[in-house]
């Protein structure tokens, strides 16, 4: 019966993500079996390395389980230290808005504004997240932070305003295909500079693991690269 547990928990940490990843079921259609899996790995293999240490010897199912639980915990743990939020912004007093993300109807009743209780959060863990200044017109920034955008690779603009110096996009996760809601602005720093501030929001309510924060390092990294 035990073997047989973990083969089972096995195959759910394989073909949740793989038909997540074909598309075939939506995100978290993917992940709650995954994740799932992974917890009756865990168990199933403790109760495996338990019983071979009583002399018993491991089953294939065992086996597997420990192989995969294993796997479950290290990406547990890594990012483990990040704290859970899904909110990152580069400007913490005066975050860019989200627009047309909040007419797109996986929105539809959410409140896109930036919690302020995010703030000191997000200041203890990524202070290395402030506004980016060029040394360029905003127009030339502004479309040097369009030409960048639209070279990420998960990345897919779905709004843009030249007129308000703003744009949006939506992040898509290659493996589960999460969508996370992306905005840029540009303003002037004086005659011949400007300040390019973002921010990006998972739409799921929980912690992100960092993964937006990470995005706007990215995006910074090679904005500034032109």
């Amino acid at each position: 019966m035990r073997s047989m547990l973990g083969l089972v928990a096995v195959a759910a940490m394989i073909l949740g993500p793989l038909l997540a990843w074909l598309r075939l079921v939506p995100a978290m259609g993917g992940f709650v079996p995954f994740a799932l899996g992974g917890v009756i790995a865990l168990v199933v293999a403790v109760a495996s390395v338990v019983q071979g240490l009583r002399g018993r010897g491991l089953t294939a199912g065992g086996t597997l389980a420990l192989v995969a639980s294993v796997a479950f915990v290290g990406a547990a743990v890594h990012g483990g230290g990040v704290p859970l939020i899904n909110d990152y912004t580069t400007d913490l007093r005066d975050p860019p808005a989200f627009r047309h993300a909040g007419t797109l109807p996986a929105n539809a009743g959410r409140d896109l504004a930036y919690p302020p209780a995010f703030a000191p959060i997000q200041q203890a863990c990524c202070a290395d997240l402030q506004p980016i200044r060029l040394p360029v017109p905003p127009a030339e920034a502004y479309a040097r932070a369009e030409r960048v955008a639209r070279s990420q690779p998960d990345w897919a603009i779905t709004a843009t305003d030249p007129q308000g110096s703003t744009f949006e996009a939506v992040a898509t996760s290659r493996l589960f295909g999460f969508h996370d809601d992306i905005v840029v602005r540009v303003r002037p720093d004086g005659d011949a500079a400007s300040i390019v501030d973002m921010r990006s929001k998972s739409r799921n309510g929980k912690g992100d693991r960092g993964v937006n924060a990470d995005r706007i390092r990215a995006f910074v990294v090679a904005l500034r690269r032109g």
